[in-house]
């Protein structure tokens, strides 16, 4: 079954379109947060500054370095039981549990490592082939952006 549009994240990427499903039921804040800043324009242009080979790839530093977050305040931990396996996004933080304010990460495959110390809040469900695509580095050299990003509704 599909998610409702409210709980659909559209990416148009450098690379294409990724389709995000928000899972409100285990990170309410953080689907909250996600949406707040997408339809804000936040994401729009911003790159993916950390993209690493077999990892992940993370976004939503606004200065591109992994150095920055939104002007909103830092967020407290949702962690949850969801599994970090391929496709799934989860929220970048410091070594503060309670710091996650924009950045966030998605998988490329299984980092079950960061299973309930990273808050967990979508999973892809179409264009991950998109995501593969990305440019890898850290940094990454002439990055690949987040060119639009809004809900479906």
């Amino acid at each position: 079954m599909a998610p409702s549009p409210e709980n659909t994240l559209i990416l148009d990427t450098t690379k294409g379109k990724v389709v995000i499903e928000l899972l409100p039921e285990l990170a309410p804040n953080h689907v909250a947060r996600i949406k707040e800043l997408a339809s804000s324009g936040f994401y729009d242009g911003i790159v993916f500054h950390r993209v690493i080979d077999g990892f992940m790839a993370q976004v939503g530093c606004p200065h591109g370095t992994g150095t920055g977050g939104s002007d909103l305040p830092d967020l407290k931990q949702e962690f949850n039981a969801e599994p970090h396996v391929r496709g799934i996004c989860s929220m970048a933080r410091t070594q503060n549990p309670n710091s996650a304010n924009s950045q966030f990460f998605i998988c490329f495959s299984d980092a079950r490592f960061l299973d309930k110390q990273y808050t967990v809040w979508g999973r892809v469900i179409e264009g991950m082939e998109n995501v593969d695509k990305l440019k890898r580095g850290e940094p990454v050299r002439d990055p690949d952006s987040i060119v639009t990003a809004r809900v479906g509704a």
